[in-house]
């Protein structure tokens, strides 16, 4: 297997555990909280699990695209802004965004885009 698609690869898997543990374990309560009082049932089914994954897939393909021409932090910088801040702002305006997660949700999501960055700068440097 060639070291892109691993690299791409396991960025995924992290990002999708990571999104998984933040998401329903840490801030299920908001999440549930907030579409209940929308008149709303939160998405759990589990085609809404595989969305996510290929979310998870996209947004490594991303960083992969964006670190092959700027460095580990300006990749993580420039990732986690079209990763998050455009998907907070889409979900804010839609008033689905429980708002009370962003404390939390904001230095997560900037560790596991650190964390995706830096698997895929691993892999590129043993190539």
């Amino acid at each position: 297997m060639n070291k892109t698609l691993l690299a791409l690869i396991t960025a995924t898997v992290w990002i999708s555990i990571s999104e998984f543990f933040r998401n329903e374990f840490l801030l299920s309560a908001y999440w549930r909280d907030h579409y209940q009082h929308l008149g709303m049932e939160f998405p759990s089914a589990p085609i809404n699990g595989a969305i996510w994954g290929v979310w998870s897939l996209c947004f490594a393909i991303v960083i992969y695209i964006i670190s092959r021409k700027f460095s580990l932090i300006h990749t993580t910088m420039l990732s986690w802004f079209a990763g998050f801040c455009l998907m907070w702002i889409v979900t804010g305006n839609m008033n689905v965004l429980p708002f009370g997660i962003l404390p939390y949700a904001i230095p997560l999501s900037f560790l596991e885009t650190y964390l995706a960055a830096l698997i895929i700068f691993k892999f590129k440097k043993g190539s």
